[in-house]
């Protein structure tokens, strides 16, 4: 079958209207996707769990139907989304084997939007790093510069949408997984309210309610039109986001109203030093934003960073060591040496450690932070900040070596865990995770959601995020604002240097976009910015 040659200048929304009114069939555009991974996954690594075959029947049997997104190929992250009949390994080797037997509640509804999964992409072991770099596959590499990190832990959907394969792709997001990789490798990244989408059937809510299930697009239009697909509760909701005023794809395009948004720029996990282009990005956001008529002004959080790392790790660990103690239920075993990561088996006999007590102080600390984000939403629509505190870094840059992963083998291979609650034996790892990402954790433990918009690129042609955080249940206005940036400056059509439609040149692909030129609103202003 001929590949459709277009595919890659359409959005998931178009390709969907394509197949509604007939002029190509979704068995060719799942053909168009796969000719598109089998030429860009090999350099990228971004889809680990192949299902061609079950895309190709799935297109063959489609029938019309009132689906908003019928026809359309998609990618599944290898975690916390079961699929029935298909591995989840959650990237560790020791669930190598393991298959799900039913659909989880979030598969399904993408499913009952008439998506047809093409495969399942790339996540760090348990999705603990923020980087999407596992030993059981390989790491995943970044479409705009091989050697630089997708991010984690959706980075494989990342690099796959950013690459060209997909349109959009699943992800989730417990600490920025959705909004780290996103801010990686130039596309949309949206993480919903707590609550907005489910974690069922088997699981009524994850990492405390922190982490959940969302979207990453190359138009902001998709990312909404995707959140209507699967927001929503399920029978087994402990609790579930104020339901939207409209549809979210009907808030895409309409006018924001004058919006009044603190720009945050203090690291608010650990005291991280902010690189020169993620600082420069967020200041130009900035002037961007009073450029299009909204209010912005320096105002930071009143948190502690080290404690709010602290806490927020403390908690980490004991998700981490319930995961893989549910793992082995399922496996029917514990893990053999060799089949889960270092890091992974020190941040679990850390939460083996963590007693009930301490679980429970860290958490009431976390909740206290986010009583005190609703004073700063009394006086404020939007929080802006910095997506990440620097451009992608290189592969294993964030990953324990050299002595530190040494000596973390050598505690467990002698079974000296109780070591490692000495201070300084893992903060080191700890302080260089949290300084890549000291803004992302912060909306998922107050369950605001929050957006990673592709505006800027550095000189190294590496894309730079910039992080919009909303009110709780107030995805509507994330999604105006992003359409009104979209349109300012748009990023959809930006290709990086490994991309399915070809290799672009460096030139074109790394250079920053252009300024947009002043609108006609009059009345925004910025405070107390950076010139």
């Amino acid at each position: 079958m001929v590949a459709f040659n277009d595919y890659g200048n359409f959005d998931a929304l178009g390709l969907a209207e394509l197949v509604r009114r007939r002029q190509i069939a979704p068995a060719e555009l799942v053909e168009a996707a796969v000719a598109r991974a089998e030429r860009v996954n090999p350099r990228l690594n971004a889809i680990v769990t192949p299902l061609y075959d079950d895309a190709r029947r799935a297109a063959a049997a489609f029938a019309d139907r009132p689906a908003p997104l019928a026809g359309v190929p998609f990618l599944v992250k290898d975690l916390d989304a079961d699929m029935a009949g298909v591995p989840a390994m959650s990237g560790s080797r020791f669930l190598a084997g393991q298959r799900a037997d039913h659909d989880s509640t979030l598969v399904a509804r993408l499913r009952g939007a008439g998506l047809i999964p093409i495969g399942r992409t790339a996540t760090p072991e348990l999705g603990l790093l923020p980087v999407t770099e596992p030993e059981a596959s390989g790491p995943t590499r970044n479409p705009w510069n091989p050697e630089r990190t997708a991010g984690g832990s959706s980075g494989g959907s990342a690099a796959a949408v950013a690459a060209g394969i997909v349109p959009a792709a699943h992800g989730n997001d417990g600490g920025g997984s959705l909004r780290i990789p996103s801010s990686c490798c130039g596309v949309f990244g949206l993480k919903p309210s707590r609550g907005r989408t489910p974690a069922g059937p088997d699981r009524a809510q994850l990492w405390n309610g922190y982490a959940l299930g969302g979207v990453i697009t190359r138009s902001v239009r998709d990312s909404a039109a995707l959140l209507d697909a699967i927001s929503g509760p399920e029978p087994t909701s402990p609790y579930w986001a104020p339901p939207p005023a409209r549809a979210f794809l009907d808030e895409v395009g309409a006018p924001p109203g004058r919006l009044r948004i603190a720009l945050a720029k203090r690291p608010q996990v650990t005291n991280a030093p902010l690189h020169p282009d993620c600082a420069a990005a967020v200041d130009d956001a900035a002037r961007l934003l009073a450029g299009l008529g909204h209010d912005v002004e320096e105002a930071d959080p009143a948190l502690d960073p080290e404690a709010f790392a602290r806490d927020f790790f403390t908690l980490i660990c004991v998700e981490t060591a319930a995961f893989l103690a549910r793992a082995s239920e399922r496996v029917g075993r514990r893990p053999r040496r060799g089949e889960i990561e270092s890091a992974t088996a020190v941040t679990a006999v850390l939460g083996r450690q963590r007693s009930a007590l301490e679980a429970a102080l860290a958490r009431e600390r976390l909740e206290a932070v986010g009583r005190s984000m609703a004073d700063l939403f009394t006086r404020y629509d939007l929080m802006l900040t910095p997506s990440l505190a620097t451009p992608p870094p290189a592969l294993g840059a964030v990953k324990p070596s050299g002595l530190e992963a040494f000596g973390q083998e050598l505690l467990l291979r002698l079974h000296l865990g109780v070591l490692l609650r000495i201070p300084g034996i893992v903060d080191a790892s700890v302080r260089r995770v949290f300084s890549f990402i000291p803004y992302s954790p912060l909306a998922n433990v107050t369950g605001l959601p929050a957006m990673s918009v592709p505006l800027a690129w550095n000189t190294d042609g590496l894309p730079v995020g910039t992080q919009l955080v909303g009110r709780l249940g107030d995805e509507a206005t994330l999604f105006r604002l992003a359409a009104q940036l979209e349109e300012a400056r748009p990023w959809r059509d930006r290709r990086p240097p490994i991309h399915a439609d070809g290799d672009v040149t460096l030139r074109d692909a790394g250079a920053a976009p252009p300024r947009a030129p002043a609108p006609a609103i009059t009345g925004g202003r910025v405070s107390g910015t950076a010139r």
